[in-house]
């Protein structure tokens, strides 16, 4: 080959096409949707992280965790872990007795 192929002009970055969109009104209200969909999808894995830390933790396990273990694999801090342990505790008896 005597010459090399034209390499493809990158793509713009899109963000939910908020880019595109002009009147200040839509904006606004399509990026509040979206703020808040991102906060409740947080929200949800944060709850899925504190289950999971409670399972880790439940010293039933032959492998179980200590707080401070869980931390270290997470980079949480082991106060924080503790807490979320104990929260996780509470879904998993919420999600067994049926409560939401």
């Amino acid at each position: 080959m005597l010459f090399e192929p034209p390499a493809e002009a990158p793509e713009e970055e899109r963000f939910f096409d908020l880019e595109s969109i002009d009147d200040p009104a839509e904006l606004l209200r399509r990026a509040t949707e979206l703020t808040l969909a991102f906060r409740i999808a947080a929200e949800r894995a944060a709850d899925f992280q504190a289950i999971a830390a409670a399972q880790l933790a439940d010293t039933r396990r032959f492998d179980a965790l200590s707080p401070a273990e869980i931390a270290a694999r997470i980079e949480w801090t082991p106060d924080y872990a503790a807490r979320m342990v104990e929260y996780g505790q509470t879904l998993l008896r919420q999600q067994h007795s049926g409560e939401h």
